[in-house]
């Protein structure tokens, strides 16, 4: 099993992250942000990762968590994937959620990048600040070493548009990090090294 429990504590905030990439979808998330646990319980559920995650803010700034979390997570993403043999590396899915319709294509490169081409109009949804999005993704990036494009086709419903975002996000990791039944115990790119 490629599985992971990391445990990040800074001034601003304590996280523990349990990871199971060949889960079954579980979850169980305490951030202390209501939208941004239901994000991550789709995360969780359309990747079919087993995922607990749980939060003590200091501050008590949401920014803080929403990128400690994705730091945490990211790393503990890079832990599991191990040496990262045969999995099939690139993974796309184009998603629609209502009126919003989603495209997100990464790459577990080991190469840093992410672009998240997303407009919302609305400064909140619930209790989630939405400038905080593309921060995410990118300290995700930072820490999982991947390339992420995340791109709004359609949508103008803030809470659908950020959904959409966060499952198509995970159905294309979710192929990304299954296995290449062709490719067996090979490093997916020709240098040898990912």
């Amino acid at each position: 099993m490629r599985q992971s429990a990391k445990l990040r504590e800074t001034a601003e905030t304590k996280i523990s992250v349990k990871l199971n990439i060949d889960g079954n979808g579980n979850y169980k998330i305490n951030t202390g942000i209501k939208f941004f646990d239901h994000m991550l319980e789709q995360l969780a559920h359309h990747a079919c990762f087993d995922l607990e995650i749980d939060v003590t803010s200091h501050d008590k700034d949401n920014h803080h968590v929403v990128e400690d979390v994705a730091i945490t997570l990211g790393q503990a993403l890079a832990e599991a994937l191990g040496d990262k043999k045969g999995i099939t590396r690139y993974g796309e899915k184009i998603l629609p959620m209502d009126e919003a319709l989603i495209l997100s294509v990464v790459d577990i490169s080991g190469r840093i990048f992410s672009k998240v081409d997303v407009s919302v109009k609305d400064e909140k949804t619930s209790d989630f600040e939405t400038v905080i999005l593309p921060h995410f993704f990118s300290s995700f990036a930072q820490a999982s070493l991947m390339t992420i494009h995340i791109k709004m086709l359609d949508g103008f419903d803030t809470h659908h548009i950020i959904e959409g975002v966060f499952k198509s996000f995970a159905r294309a990791l979710k192929i990304a990090v299954s296995y290449d039944e062709t490719q067996k115990g090979k490093i997916p790119s020709t240098k040898g090294i990912l």
